[in-house]
Order: C-alpha cells, then structure tokens, then sequence
C-alpha cells in the first residue's frame, strides 16, 4: 500500500512538473562523507530536481603542481528528482560506466602542457569542488576532502644509520610492521597509508635522498637487514608480525628481501620484476650487493622475458620467502612487462611446491601505476617517460579492485606468524 501510494505522489509531482505548476525543494549536492583518505570512496547525490531532466555535475582540483584538472558528465534524474552517481551510470561525458569516484579519477588536466597529476605536497590534503548545473546554471555545490593521512598518525623522521620516516597509528600500542621500499627517495605516502590503516610503516630510502647513493648502484642488502632489526625494536611494532612492500624497482627489492630475511612474513610487491635487474647508465653495472659481492643480474634486452631461462643467474629465489606473496600488476605496463615477470614468480613458486598463499592480481587495461592506493586524476600523456602504459580507466579499476585486497592480504598475513624456521 505504502509503496502504491509513494507511486501515485511521485507520478503526481512529474505530472504538475511538466505543466510547470509544481514548486521543487531547494536543489542540493551532498556528498557522504565530506572527508576521508585519499583510497576513500564517496557517494555523490543531487537532489531537488525536476523528475527525468538531463543535468550536469562537473568536479574541479588543484593538484600539487598547481596544475587545474577538471571533469563533467551529464546525468538523467529519476523520478523522485535525484542522481546517485554511484548507482548510475553518465549519459555521457568524462565517464560512461556506473563509478562512484568516476569524477574524480576521469579527470583531465586544463592546461596542454601537464604531463600527469601530482599528489598533495607533504602528504597535505585535496580539495575536490563539485558544481551541479541545471540548464547551464549553477544550482549546488559540494566540497571533498582528501587526505593522505589519518588523524594522530605520528610521523618520525629516522636520520643517522638509516634513512626514512616512520609512521605509526594514533593510539599507542604495537602494530603489524610493514617496511616500504619505492623506486628512489622515502615512499612517504605508500607509508603513510599503510599507518591509516592500522600498521607501523617505515618508508625506507636506500638512494636519491638525503646524503645516500644518488643512484640505484651497488646498494647493500644489509643496509636493510638493519632497517628490519630497528623495526623490531620499536615498542609500536609487533617485532615477530613484519612485512616488506615495494613497487617497481622497489618490488623487485621486497622480493628479494623476502627471500633472504626469514623474520618477514609476507611480502607486496606492486608491478614487480622476477630478476634483479642492473642500473640504468649507472657508475657500475650492478644494483645491490651482499657481503661485499654483486649480485648476478641483467640488462633488459630483446626476447628475454619470453624466455625466462636466460635470466636464471639473475632470478629471485622467491620460494624461500618465509610467507605469503602478493603481487599486483598490469597486461599493459610500458615500463617493463610486469604481468608476464608475476606470472613467472607464480610459475616458480607453484614448481618449488611453495607452502604459503600466493595471489596475482592481473590487470588486464593497467600500466606500471597499476593498483596504486589511491583514487585521483588518473590521466597522463602517453609521451612521459618512462612510459606507465595503461589507460586511465584500467588504471582507476586496478586501484579500486586492489585496495582492499592489499589491506586484507596484510592483515590476514600478519595476524598470527609461525616460528623461524
């Protein structure tokens, strides 16, 4: 009966609505919630309208580079006067397909000569300004805020025998530990995500920082045995529950830890390389050693990820990693095939009889930024360098599956963990 009769009003109000006699409620645009970290999803929704009318909702930022981005598409209002973007798909626009976030992650940079969106300077917040037009007018407003950091997360710059900053979770006690290695610098912002969510991560520079190696060469791998011997030591870190996550070189680098340091207990690695790969027009040809000695590594050329045996001096021992394996790459990565060197670290785990969780996430349409923990403009020139590949709709879809399998993947890996073997 409720339902008939909600109806008859609805059918009632579209009716006068066309005559024009009919007096609307104030046109809104609410977003729910008005604040959350940057992997946060929000629900947009314009109210107040006139039932089955086409308007417009447009998304503007300033990225960190003070470049302007900005994004529309045009939405047909249902019965009751209302759009819910994360339940309807565009008519057309910047987007086609039903994405709560579509928005913000189809967003194209104003100016020509913007090569891709820069993040917030100093893990600072965003502000995304959305506009709903009605006929050409401005009718509503809404204001986003995303932030790359939780409240009362404690940052620690770490100087001296290492380098890097750690984060830990607003309220005290020992968490999980994760330690972060990127592709050059501290990867501040992986980090600080990581402590949002509930784990103690140190953001560990080995080059390209402060007084280290300007360049990726000759870097010892004891260096960060001593960083995972300081996390041990933090009251804030659950010294017998340590992961390591990389992406890219980074990647390649978890791997390889992984293999060597028994105390970690799982490993993500975002876009990442089978074999130690050699520097890039470096002093020496070499990019990490151990106890004083290269290891075996090579330079990419012609034919050899379709022929994995070639490289075998310079793969990772994976299967000795004493702990899940996570992996996460993209079919269309430019900057190297990660996809086929995953599928190779899978093949050779599943041949080593390997006893702990494996998981690939493939991303068919994602280039080398596939999964990135984060949901923003994921636009870029095909002509940057290196070349990321991917589309920016692959690239959105990857972060949005992957984000929380990469949460879920750590927790579960570091809830319990066995003894050292």
């Amino acid at each position: 009966m409720a339902f008939t009769v909600a109806l008859v009003r609805a059918l009632l109000v579209a009716s006068l609505c066309a005559t024009g006699i009919c007096t609307l409620p104030a046109q809104e645009l609410e977003i729910t919630p008005t604040q959350a970290l940057c992997d946060g999803v929000a629900i947009l929704r314009a109210s107040g309208l006139r039932p089955n009318e086409i308007v417009t909702i447009q998304a503007v930022l300033v990225d960190g580079d003070e470049h302007h981005w900005s994004s529309e598409a045009e939405f047909l209002t249902d019965s009751q006067g209302t759009v819910d973007v994360s339940r309807q798909a565009p008519l057309k626009g910047s987007y086609n397909e039903v994405s709560a976030m579509g928005l913000v992650w189809s967003m194209k940079p104003e100016d020509k000569n913007t090569m891709r969106y820069s993040p917030p300077r100093e893990l600072g917040t965003q502000i995304i300004q959305f506009r709903l037009l009605d006929n050409g007018k401005s009718v509503a407003k809404a204001e986003y805020e995303q932030r790359k950091v939780a409240d009362g997360v404690r940052q620690i710059k770490v100087q001296g025998e290492l380098h890097g900053v750690f984060f830990a979770p607003g309220m005290s006690g020992s968490y999980p530990g994760v330690l972060v290695v990127g592709r050059g610098g501290a990867p501040q912002e992986l980090a600080a995500w990581l402590a949002s969510h509930g784990f103690a991560a140190f953001a560990l520079a080995y080059f390209g920082y402060d007084d280290l190696p300007k360049e990726l060469e000759a870097i010892p791998l004891e260096y960060f045995g001593r960083a995972l011997a300081w996390m041990k030591q933090r009251p804030e870190v659950m010294a017998d529950r340590i992961a390591v996550l990389g992406n890219s070189r980074g990647a390649e680098l978890a791997l390889q830890l992984g293999s060597m340091y028994p105390h970690i207990r799982a490993v993500v690695a975002y876009v990442p390389a089978n074999v130690r790969f050699g520097g890039n027009g470096t002093r020496v040809p070499y990019a990490w050693t151990w106890q004083g000695h290269p290891l075996a590594y090579i330079l990419p050329q012609r034919g050899l990820f379709n022929n994995p045996g070639a490289a075998l001096p310079a793969q990772i021992p994976v299967e000795q990693t004493h702990g899940p394996v996570l992996l996460i790459s993209g079919d269309d990565d430019e900057t190297w095939p990660s996809s086929i060197m995953a599928n190779a670290i899978v093949n050779r785990l599943k041949d080593a009889h390997f006893q702990y969780r494996v998981e690939h996430l493939r991303y068919p349409h994602a280039g080398h930024l596939a999964g990135r923990p984060e949901i923003v403009p994921a636009w870029h020139r095909e002509v940057e360098r290196p070349f990321p590949g991917g589309t920016a709709k692959g690239d959105a879809e990857s972060s949005l599956d992957a984000i929380p399998k990469v949460l879920e993947f750590l927790q579960a890996s570091l809830q319990t963990a066995p003894p050292v073997k």
